[in-house]
């Protein structure tokens, strides 16, 4: 374990330790907090994708659909 020297430095950098300490520790919390939204905005952009992705189908199925309710039959 490192010794005090005369100038007192060990102690000076614990001091500054502990100073930067809190500051780091906010914008961590700051982070993790906007890296949840993020997260959170991503599912929420995934669930509308496969919504879109079920009305792309289920409209690729309708001129079929249309055709086969007013009559028209295939060749």
């Amino acid at each position: 374990m490192p010794t005090r020297n005369r100038d007192g430095r060990l102690e000076e950098a614990i001091a500054v330790l502990i100073n930067n300490q809190a500051p780091f520790l906010a914008q961590l919390a700051r982070t993790d907090e906007r890296f949840s939204r993020i997260e959170s905005e991503l599912a929420d952009i995934k669930a509308i994708l496969l919504r879109h992705e079920h009305m792309l189908q289920s409209l690729q199925s309708l001129p079929e659909a249309v055709r086969e309710k007013i009559g028209f039959k295939n060749r």
